[in-house]
């Protein structure tokens, strides 16, 4: 069996990935989020805030004894409030770093200390995006964790390649990870980007265009090409790379 543990999977890529991975009987997929909306014999819902990192302390990985593929997808994050610094509130920054770059980091570290022995494949897959590598005003919060999860995922490959080259380490059996961005996304998040005031973000007219102009991907379209990757982790150039990077 392959076990993919999800975050999000209640909308979105989130659900666009466990829709996808359940069409296959071999899969089973465990979605971490607030919300169930998945009913499917290979699916089991964990419930839980991402935004209260106790809460996600709390998540235990099972073992596998059959498994041939165990996957980690950090899928979830929020842009929370669009408004330049200095008219933010304490309550919202420490939700969405919470959302966006602790609760991924907690749960990467409990998925490598749980199956650190475990021979099989396993795979990191973090979402990122392209507002972790170009500063937009009005997203501070999102921007700074997008960059902070970037740069996480490519200090975790390069501990896997150190303890991978240790001759005395004979018990490590490897990850792999990735941070790859899914381009503009049809999903609530690009909504709420539309709604945004003018005086709080001077890009929102960029944004309304994208819809206009129907250059949002869906959802469903985003996740698929997300699983042929995975389908194909060598054909993956780099840890950090873009959905865009492999359009034909």
């Amino acid at each position: 069996m392959n076990y993919y543990y999800i975050t999000g999977t209640s909308r979105g890529i989130g659900k666009g990935f466990a829709d996808h991975l359940l069409k296959n009987p071999s899969n089973f997929v465990i979605g971490i989020s607030r919300q169930k909306t998945i009913d499917h014999p290979n699916y089991t819902h964990y419930y839980a805030d991402l935004t209260d990192a106790e809460a996600v302390s709390q998540f235990k990985f099972d073992l596998h004894a059959n498994a041939q593929k165990i996957y980690l997808i950090n899928n979830a994050g929020a842009l929370g409030f669009i408004k330049p610094v200095g008219r933010l509130t304490s309550e919202t920054i420490i939700k969405n770093y919470t959302l966006n770059l602790i609760a991924p980091s907690i749960l990467t570290n409990s998925f490598i200390e749980c199956y650190n022995t475990i021979d099989c494949e396993k795979v990191i897959l973090n979402i990122s995006s392209g507002a972790g590598k170009n500063p937009i005003d009005g997203w501070a919060v999102y921007c700074s964790s997008k960059a902070g999860l970037d740069m996480f995922s490519r200090v975790v490959d390069a501990e896997q390649k150190v303890r991978a080259s240790h001759p005395l380490d004979n018990i490590h059996k490897g990850f792999r990870i990735f941070s790859i961005a899914p381009g503009i996304v049809n999903t609530e998040m690009q909504s709420g980007i539309r709604s945004a005031e003018r005086e709080d973000f001077s890009r929102v007219e960029d944004f309304i265009a994208y819809k206009v102009n129907n250059e949002l991907i869906e959802p469903a379209v985003v996740s698929e090409k997300y699983i042929k990757l995975m389908e194909n982790l060598s054909s993956i150039k780099d840890v950090l790379s873009s959905i865009r990077d492999y359009d034909q």
